[in-house]
């Protein structure tokens, strides 16, 4: 986030709160806040890839200047960025919501799951929601920032974070 130009600072940035229904935890534009709802949150991991999910949101506002009231498009973008990024998309998370699939379950889980994000902050139809998402799907999925390949473990994010730390190693010296 610092080297995107925004400072993150934990007290500041991060609140946790009890929240309505299902939600798990949110990203407020206004205040560059992520909320994470205590009362929805049950395990470690689970809050991982919504704090993981949220902070995609804030690295995407603080780097593409997302329209996040008036552009649908922008929202997908972020969503699916968010949905695949995050780990929401796992295979053992879409086992566990009895979700199975083999060619293009990744790629399909994404898409709802922005789908389903954008009608829940959103006050659009499902068509609205569907269309802003297939219209930038492939930009948006392909979008790797500020990984550089999408974490599907641990390890793998632990991979991605290290070549992160590495990216500028070998062109620091050019």
């Amino acid at each position: 986030m610092k080297q995107s130009g925004c400072t993150v600072f934990n007290d500041r940035h991060f609140s946790c709160e009890n929240c309505d229904g299902s939600v798990s935890g949110g990203f407020d534009s206004a205040t560059s806040q992520i909320v994470l709802c205590q009362n929805n949150i049950r395990q470690q991991a689970h809050m991982n890839r919504v704090v993981t999910h949220e902070l995609i949101h804030a690295f995407d506002h603080c780097r593409a200047h997302v329209d996040w009231f008036n552009n649908v498009k922008h929202l997908a973008c972020s969503e699916i960025r968010a949905a695949n990024l995050s780990g929401d998309c796992t295979l053992m998370n879409e086992i566990a919501r009895f979700k199975f699939g083999l060619k293009g379950h990744h790629q399909t889980c994404v898409r709802e799951r922005a789908i389903r994000s954008i009608l829940a902050v959103r006050k659009v139809s499902k068509e609205t929601a569907e269309k802003a998402v297939d219209e930038v799907f492939d930009a948006c999925f392909n979008d790797l920032e500020p990984f550089g390949r999408i974490p599907h473990s641990k390890r793998d994010a632990k991979r991605a974070y290290k070549d992160f730390q590495n990216r500028d190693r070998y062109t620091a010296n050019l």
